[in-house]
């Protein structure tokens, strides 16, 4: 549009000095009006409909936001960074109040309900919240010391990781598949590496005192997933998995080498994925498609 604006004014000035400015240049200013009716018309016409799958939601921090290519990275606590795409359907929210598309911003705690579009993860809509929640946490834990109580996390927002004091009263305990919380909990589950979920309440010297401690993954812990795969990326070896008993996804990686199964497998298949956790992600041993 740009170049036809530019070819116009090219063609008045030389009409001009023939003697035909007043003649042509309502002509050129009809088409130029007709041009910018029917680039609108266009733009409303050929914008696609969402798309219909089965959404899921992804909780993170908002990275590398691209405004000119549409799309922003999703950091996960303990797993893979997720590159998302969106465009003008796509709806943000900080706090709760609708803000315009061109407003997103990188954000330290986001909630993105994702769908699959074609074999590209969409945000249908972007939640921001611009604090902390207060009272309760969910981080990998970078480093304890089981003498003093002091507790590191890494909330997945790419900042220093919080500081926590763990209560000599403080409850444990696993939470996941029945092989795992088979196994008692204890302050011995907070390794470096570890996934847990933790409530804490304020000390009234910055820090919280954590009360209850939910353990959702320790290294070397063995899982099986099943679910519905809504991603794969055979150049990075991800994929992410949709669990419909629970509606949470996961971010599991895997050496398509390795496994000769994995060429077999497509987005949409129900997938089995026996997996171990390594302390920084999901590493998948096995992949079946039923």
């Amino acid at each position: 549009m740009k170049r036809v604006c530019e070819f116009a004014l090219v063609s008045l000035f030389v009409l001009a000095s023939s003697g035909m400015i007043h003649s042509q240049a309502a002509g050129a200013i009809a088409v130029d009006s007709d041009l910018n009716a029917a680039g609108a018309h266009d733009n409303v016409s050929t914008m696609p409909p969402l798309p219909s799958g089965k959404s899921t939601i992804l909780g993170g921090a908002i990275h590398d936001v691209d405004p000119v290519l549409d799309r922003f990275t999703l950091r996960i606590v303990g797993e893979k960074p997720i590159r998302i795409l969106f465009d003008e359907r796509t709806q943000i929210f900080v706090d709760g109040k609708k803000i315009p598309l061109r407003d997103l911003r990188p954000a330290s705690h986001a909630s993105v309900q994702t769908t699959l579009d074609g074999t590209s993860v969409f945000a249908l809509s972007v939640h921001i919240l611009s604090q902390l929640q207060q009272g309760s946490y969910r981080g990998e834990v970078m480093s304890y010391n089981p003498s003093t109580g002091d507790l590191e996390l890494a909330g997945g927002q790419g900042g220093e990781p919080i500081r926590f004091k763990v209560s000599k009263d403080a409850t444990f305990a696993r939470k996941g598949q029945g092989n795992f919380v088979a196994s008692s909990s204890g302050p011995s589950d907070l390794q470096k590496g570890s996934l847990v979920s933790i409530d804490f309440e304020p000390d009234g010297n910055g820090r919280g005192t954590i009360t209850k401690v939910t353990v959702l993954a320790i290294p070397g812990s063995q899982f099986v997933f099943s679910g519905n795969l809504i991603a794969l990326d055979m150049h990075t070896g991800t994929m992410v998995l949709l669990d419909p008993t629970n509606n949470q996804s996961y971010q599991i990686e895997f050496n398509s080498g390795s496994m000769a199964s994995m060429p077999d497998v497509r987005p949409g298949q129900r997938v089995r994925v026996a997996a171990e956790y390594d302390g920084t992600r999901y590493l998948a041993h096995n992949v079946t498609a039923y």
